[in-house]
């Protein structure tokens, strides 16, 4: 139990996927606009990476390991990934257009999202069981969702700051990010 709260704790805030290996940096500059698309991108993100390690999980150890064709995992990943995303492009849709239309382009870059395929090799790479891969999984996604939200939270606040000219627009959201890393960096002592 210690185990999975240390690789929670470590792949959430140590390790942040966006901030410290600087994975998912699309959706997180381009979703964070508005707290409520940004909780619901991190939202996404999060049932996606989840169901993503349990499934690459199970794929790696029962069919790629005893068949030993290791060398397809990124295939294999890759095309899990992508069924996942059609299936949450899928219900949001259905389920909940406002968001879906938010999302915009950014929904179907969740396949192409390398913090996801990260993940997926990250958890084989480590040699995590199926289990240690969902939590590692899921903790990373919600690092995922802390940034963002709190990106877009900053960048709601300081959409009416006076910003010199030379700072608007993205320059800003870059020196934000950064100090974002820095502010994360202190968590590095927790280990």
């Amino acid at each position: 139990m210690t185990n999975l709260l240390a690789i929670a704790i470590g792949s959430a805030f140590i390790s942040n996927v966006v901030l410290s290996q600087f994975l998912g940096i699309c959706p997180f500059l381009g979703v964070s606009k508005k707290v409520k698309t940004a909780v619901g991108m991190g939202s996404a993100v999060v049932f996606v990476i989840t169901l993503a390690s349990a499934v690459a999980g199970v794929i790696y150890q029962y069919v790629l390991v005893p068949l030993q064709i290791t060398y397809l995992q990124t295939i294999v990943f890759i095309l899990v990934i992508a069924a996942l995303v059609q299936f949450v492009e899928m219900f949001l849709k259905k389920t909940m257009k406002g968001l879906y239309q938010a999302l915009g382009v950014y929904l179907p870059l969740i396949t192409t999202n390398c913090a996801v395929l990260g993940v997926a090799l990250s958890n084989v790479q480590k040699g995590y069981t199926i289990l240690e891969g969902i939590v590692n999984g899921f903790a990373v996604a919600f690092g995922f969702l802390i940034s963002i939200t709190i990106m877009a939270g900053l960048r709601e606040s300081m959409e009416y700051n006076d910003i010199p000219k030379a700072f608007r627009g993205m320059p800003h959201v870059l020196l934000t990010a950064g100090l974002m890393a820095i502010a994360f960096f202190g968590f590095a002592g927790l280990k």
